[in-house]
C-alpha cells in the first residue's frame, strides 16, 4: 500500500522467509506493547489486594502506563530521525522488556506505579516504529498486507488482553502480568535487529524541542489526573479539579502555539494541513476511544455485576479477535483494489452495529448472546485500523511517515486513555440516575417490592438481610441500565463520524493513489 506519490527511497523490501520472520517480529513487538494497555484491566482487583491498596489506587498502574505512552509517542520523530528507525525501535523493545522486568519485581504499589511509568516512557516509538518499518520492508504492492498485519496484532491485542490477564489472575501471581514479556521481547528484538540491522534509515542532528515535550507532558498528565479523580472529587465543585483543567487548557494552548512557532517542534503540528492527516487522525482517535471504552466497560459489568471471573470475562470478548485473525488476509486483498472510505465507513457501521446489538442486553443474558456481537465486531476490526491508517497517511511523504504514526498513534493511544476514565465516569453516573429512578419506582407505584421482602423473610432472612439483597438487585439493574445506554450512545456516536470520513480525499491501497493536496 504505497501512502503517498513520492517514489520509494533507501534498501528494497525483503522477499520470501526473510520478509515473514521480521514481519512476524515486528507483529510481536507491536502485540506486546498493546497487550500492555488493557492486559491489567481485569487484574486491577487482585493486583490492589496483594499490594494492601484500594481498586481506586489500583486504578493507576493502568492510567500511569497510558500516560508515559501518549506522551513519549510524539518523540518518535525526533528519536527516529536523530538514532534511524531501526536502532530506535529495537532499542525501545529492549528497554520496554527491562521495564517489565521490574514491575514484576516490584515490592508495593508505588515501585509498581514508577516502573510501568518507565515501561511506557520507553514504548513510545515501538507502535510507529513497527508501523514506519512494515512499510519499508514490504514491496510497494504487499503494504496492504503489512499494514494489514499491523492492525490485526494492534486490534487483538486489546482483546486478548483481558483473557490472558484473567488466566493470570486466576490461576498464577499477578507478576507474571508483565513477566510474560520477557521471552516475547527477546526474540522480537534479536530478530528485527538480524533482519534489519543493514537497512537502517538516514540520521540527521536536530536540537530536541524541550520546551514543547514539557508542555505536552504538563497538559497530557493534568487532563489524564482530572478525568481519573473528578469522579472522587465532585467534579468542577472541587477545587484540585478547576486548577487541573485550567492547567490543562493553558499549558495545551501555550504547547500549541510553541509548536506552530518553533524551528525543530516535538510535534510537527503542518502535517495537520494535509485535509486526509487531519479528518483521518480525529475520525480514528474518536472511532477508536469508543472501541475502547465499551472493550473496557464489557468485561467490567460481567465481574462486578454478573458473577463472571476474570477469564471468562475475558473469553466472551476472544471471538471478535478470532473473527479479526481469519478475516484479515482477505480484507488486505480488498484494500487494494476498494477506495478506503468505502472500508472505512464499513468498518464504523458495522462496529455501531455490535454497540447497539449490545444495547439490548438483559439481566439473564447468556453467553451465546454475550458473544454474538463481539464476532459482528470482529469483522469491523479486520479493516478499521487499515482502512483509518490509509486515509490518514494518504499523500504524507516518506520522510514524514515516522512523525505522522508517531502523532496519529498519539491522537489515538491519548484518546484510549481518556476514554478509559471517562467511560468509568459516566457509568458509575449513569447507575445512580437509574437507582434513584428504580428507588422512586418501587416507593411509589410498585408495592412488588414489598411482596419480594415478605417472601424473603419467609424463606428464613432477616430484615436487614432481605432489605440488602433487594438493595444488590436495584443496584445490578441500575447497573445494566447504565451499561445499556453507554452502549446505544456510542453506536450512534460511531454512526455520526461517518459523514466526516468522506471529507478525505480517495484513497487507494496497491498504488494508487490521489495526489495530496
Amino acid at each position: 500500500m504505497v501512502l503517498s506519490d513520492t517514489p520509494d527511497s533507501g534498501p528494497p523490501p525483503l522477499t520470501g522467509v526473510a520478509l515473514a520472520v521480521t514481519a512476524i517480529a515486528l507483529a510481536l513487538g507491536t502485540f506486546m506493547q498493546v497487550l500492555d494497555l488493557s492486559i491489567a484491566n481485569v487484574a486491577i482487583p487482585t493486583i490492589a489486594g496483594n499490594l494492601s491498596a484500594s481498586t481506586d489506587q489500583g486504578a493507576w498502574v493502568i492510567t500511569s502506563f497510558a500516560v508515559a505512552n501518549g506522551v513519549s509517542v510524539p518523540m518518535t520523530g525526533w528519536l527516529m530521525g536523530r538514532y534511524g528507525v531501526v536502532k530506535t525501535f529495537v532499542v525501545s523493545v529492549i528497554l520496554f522488556t527491562v521495564a517489565s522486568l521490574l514491575c514484576g519485581m516490584s515490592w508495593n504499589l508505588s515501585s509498581l506505579i514508577f516502573f510501568r511509568i518507565l515501561q511506557g516512557g520507553v514504548s513510545g516509538p515501538m507502535i510507529p516504529g513497527s508501523q514506519a518499518l512494515m512499510i519499508m520492508i514490504f514491496p510497494p504492492r504487499q503494504r496492504g498486507t503489512g499494514l494489514a498485519i499491523w492492525a490485526m496484532t494492534t486490534l487483538v491485542a486489546p482483546i486478548a488482553g483481558p483473557v490472558i490477564g484473567g488466566y493470570i489472575s486466576d490461576n498464577m501471581s499477578w507478576p507474571w502480568l508483565f513477566l510474560i514479556n520477557l521471552p516475547i521481547g527477546a526474540i522480537c528484538a534479536f530478530l528485527c535487529w538480524r533482519g534489519m540491522a543493514g537497512r537502517e534509515t538516514a540520521t540527521r542532528k536536530a536540537p530536541i524541542d524541550i520546551t514543547g515535550f514539557l508542555l505536552l507532558l504538563t497538559w497530557v498528565g493534568a487532563f489524564q489526573v482530572m478525568v481519573d479523580t473528578g469522579k472522587d472529587a465532585d467534579w468542577f465543585n472541587s477545587p484540585v479539579i478547576v486548577a487541573e483543567a485550567l492547567i490543562a487548557t493553558i499549558a495545551f494552548i501555550a504547547w500549541v502555539i510553541w509548536e506552530l512557532n518553533e524551528e525543530h517542534p516535538i510535534v510537527d503540528l503542518s502535517i495537520f494541513r494535509s485535509r486526509n492527516f487531519a479528518i483521518g487522525s480525529a475520525v480514528f482517535c474518536l472511532s477508536y476511544a469508543l472501541f475502547f471504552g465499551t472493550n473496557l466497560l464489557q468485561p467490567l459489568w460481567l465481574q462486578t455485576h454478573m458473577g463472571y471471573i476474570a477469564t471468562w470475562a475475558g473469553l466472551v470478548a476472544a471471538p471478535s479477535g478470532v473473527v479479526a485473525i481469519f478475516l484479515t488476509p482477505f480484507s488486505a486483498r480488498l484494500m487494494n483494489r476498494v477506495d478506503a472510505r468505502w472500508t472505512a465507513t464499513a468498518a464504523l457501521a458495522i462496529m455501531a452495529l455490535s454497540f447497539y446489538m449490545r444495547s439490548g442486553f438483559t439481566p439473564d443474558v447468556d453467553v451465546y448472546h454475550l458473544v454474538i456481537p463481539m464476532l459482528v465486531q470482529g469483522v469491523a476490526m479486520s479493516v478499521f485500523m487499515v482502512s483509518m491508517i490509509t486515509l490518514s497517511l494518504k499523500g504524507v511523504a516518506p520522510a514524514m511517515i515516522p512523525a505522522a504514526s508517531g502523532i496519529s498513534n498519539f491522537a489515538r493511544i491519548t484518546g484510549g486513555s481518556f476514554a478509559a476514565s471517562i467511560t468509568t465516569t459516566l457509568w458509575d453516573r449513569g447507575e445512580a440516575t437509574h437507582q434513584t429512578r428504580l428507588a422512586e419506582t418501587m416507593a411509589s407505584a410498585n408495592p412488588s417490592w414489598t411482596i419480594t421482602l415478605s417472601q424473603l423473610q419467609h424463606a428464613g432472612m432477616s430484615l436487614p438481610q432481605s432489605i440488602a439483597m433487594i438493595g444488590r438487585q436495584v443496584v445490578d439493574q441500575a447497573y445494566l441500565l447504565s451499561t445499556l445506554d453507554f452502549f446505544r450512545v456510542s453506536a450512534w456516536l460511531m454512526i455520526m463520524l461517518v459523514p466526516f470520513i468522506w471529507l478525505t480525499n480517495r484513497a487507494m491501497g496497491g498504488g494508487h493513489t490521489v495526489a495530496a493536496d
